[in-house]
């Protein structure tokens, strides 16, 4: 099965573009995190947009913009690889879009 392709290169930053070191990070985690790799629904980010700044996307309280940012993209790459809303919402169970 042919993945979704949303990776940026490794070692350029998938949110701000910095170019140097980066890590990988599941669109999806938690229960999901499996299904983000199996689909290929993952990004490369520098650290500060991964963990220590202050917008991380693993920072509960102030990334929350990020990952809404990171969730979309990710649901819109799906939809474009494998065309359907519905087969998104019955994979990862909700919708992070606003209807468009």
């Amino acid at each position: 099965m042919a993945k979704t392709r949303m990776m940026t290169r490794k070692g350029e930053c998938y949110l701000c573009g910095y170019v140097g070191q980066t890590e990988e990070h599941h669109c999806f985690g938690g229960p999901n995190r499996k299904l983000s790799e199996h689909y290929g629904l993952k990004v490369y980010l520098c650290i500060p947009c991964h963990r220590t700044g202050p917008n991380a996307v693993h920072d509960s309280k102030n990334g929350s913009e990020n990952r809404q940012i990171l969730h979309e993209d990710a649901q819109r790459a799906f939809e474009a690889h494998w065309g359907s809303r519905g087969y998104f919402m019955e994979v990862f169970g909700r919708n992070y879009l606003d209807e468009e």
